[in-house]
C-alpha cells in the first residue's frame, strides 16, 4: 500500500508513487452499444501512458461503437469515485478487459478505491486474482 495526496489522473499519481506511467494499470469504464438498443460494460484497463481503443472496445464487445460511461454510471459499476477506480470488477454487468501490453511489466500501480491511497501488485498475483480477458485495447503511448 502506497499512501500519497490525493489524485485521480494516472500521470499525477504516477508520479507520487515513483514508477513509470508504463505501470499504472488505468481503469476507465467503458458503455458499448452492440444494437441501438442494447448495451454492454467493459472495465478497460491499459497501459498509464495509452489511451483506451474505443473502436476495439466495440469490436471485442460485439458492437457498432462505444464511449466511455458517464460518470455516474462508471462509480456505480466500480464502486469507487472515479480516479481511483481499481482494474478489476466485482459487478456482474461490467466486463474486465486488460490491454496485453501492460501485462508485461512485473508490478502494477492503481489507486486502491481511493485517491489517497495506491496499491503496487506483481503482475502475477493480479492475473491470478482477476482473471481478466487480454487483448490489444490500446492506442500508442501518448507524449
Amino acid at each position: 500500500m502506497i499512501p500519497h495526496a490525493p489524485e485521480g489522473r494516472t500521470e499525477a499519481a504516477s508520479a507520487l508513487r515513483g514508477h513509470a506511467l508504463a505501470q499504472s494499470a488505468k481503469s476507465l469504464v467503458v458503455e458499448a452499444r452492440p444494437t441501438k438498443r442494447t448495451c454492454r460494460y467493459v472495465l478497460a484497463v491499459v497501459p498509464g501512458d495509452r489511451r483506451v481503443d474505443l473502436g476495439r472496445i466495440a469490436e471485442l464487445a460485439g458492437g457498432r461503437r462505444a464511449g466511455f460511461a458517464t460518470r455516474g454510471t462508471a462509480e456505480r459499476l466500480a464502486g469507487s469515485v472515479s480516479g481511483s477506480i481499481i482494474p478489476f470488477s466485482f459487478h456482474p454487468e461490467l466486463e474486465l478487459i486488460v490491454d496485453e501490453d501492460l501485462l508485461r511489466n512485473e508490478v502494477l500501480y492503481f489507486n486502491a478505491a481511493r485517491l489517497d491511497l495506491s496499491m503496487a501488485l506483481p503482475t502475477e498475483d493480479y492475473v491470478r486474482m482477476a482473471r481478466p480477458r487480454t487483448a490489444r485495447i490500446s492506442e500508442a503511448p501518448t507524449g
